[in-house]
């Protein structure tokens, strides 16, 4: 069965092997998640379970979500998200903890990066900045936009300043370093997309080596 959760990013730590190889980690509160609903091919079309995390006081869901979450006898959870899980057990109200990943397993990560603002070229592409001289009339500017007379447009994907970050973003590949099923904790090895306590959702690496 492939395997999903919702987890909160909670910060950077590192931890040492038993040979004293430091090694870089982001913590991960792992649910607990409740499943709401579980769709099938012959009903749905496709196969898929929906996950909830997160607590919510009960007067902030609305009532449509309020009767969702009870047809599924569970109570009102936050966060709401599908993922298409094929040969899949789980049924509706079952809870899917962090030990649902192993030490070892290779998994993808989910996230919205971290918003940086309004950015020029040298930051947000990494482009080269002219001479710092003062005779020079050019420093962090985007530079040439093309010829004049022709093509007189700018060319499309031409990198100019503009927004940057807040994005989605999928990490592949990463290992899961340590599994705290007590704590409902998972250690992952180096960084994870999105600043501390946003969420992330976790599954099964599609290109696991």
């Amino acid at each position: 069965m492939k395997k999903a959760i919702i987890a909160k990013k909670v910060g950077m730590t590192q931890i040492f092997t038993p040979e004293g190889v430091v090694i870089p980690v982001t913590v991960l509160q792992a649910g607990p998640c409740k499943v709401t609903q579980v769709k099938t091919a012959e009903t749905d079309g496709y196969d898929a379970v929906q996950l909830a995390f997160g607590e919510i006081k009960e007067k902030n869901v609305t009532k449509p979500l309020k009767g969702h979450f009870a047809k599924a006898g569970v109570t009102p959870l936050r966060r709401l998200k599908e993922f298409k899980l094929e040969d899949c057990t789980l049924a509706a109200g079952d809870e899917v903890k962090a030990d649902i990943f192993a030490e070892g397993d290779k998994i993808d990560i989910h996230g919205v990066s971290k918003g940086k603002g309004y950015q020029g070229v040298i930051k947000r592409y990494g482009q080269h900045r002219g001479p710092m001289a003062h005779g020079s009339k050019y420093h962090r500017a985007v530079g040439s936009h093309g010829a004049s007379s022709d093509p007189s447009r700018v060319f499309k994907g031409k990198k100019l300043p503009g927004h940057m970050g807040n994005v989605n973003v999928t990490v592949q590949n990463i290992t899961v370093v340590r599994v705290d099923a007590e704590n409902d904790m998972i250690l992952i090895k180096g960084a994870v997309p999105g600043s501390n306590g946003s969420v992330v959702y976790l599954t099964d690496a599609v290109k696991a080596k």
